[in-house]
């Protein structure tokens, strides 16, 4: 029986500004996975949701890239 693919539901990326990095908060459910990214601060939206996605699939879930959140 292959194992079940999980989706995250969404994923909100923010500048953490205590750690100087970005952060990508992968929500599936009640379950919420924090991601540090070393992106630029002013990297552009599209470096940024690439890189929250591989995030997501490094972590083993799907994501549909509408459902990614950039807040600046």
């Amino acid at each position: 029986m292959p194992a079940k693919t999980l989706v995250a539901d969404r994923v909100e990326i923010s500048w953490d500004a205590a750690k100087n990095k970005w952060l990508f908060r992968i929500q599936s459910g009640e379950e919420v996975i924090r991601r540090f990214s070393d992106l630029a601060k002013n990297a552009d939206e599209q470096a940024l949701r690439s890189a929250a996605a591989k995030a997501a699939q490094d972590e083993g879930y799907e994501l549909d890239l509408a459902r990614i959140t950039v807040n600046r």
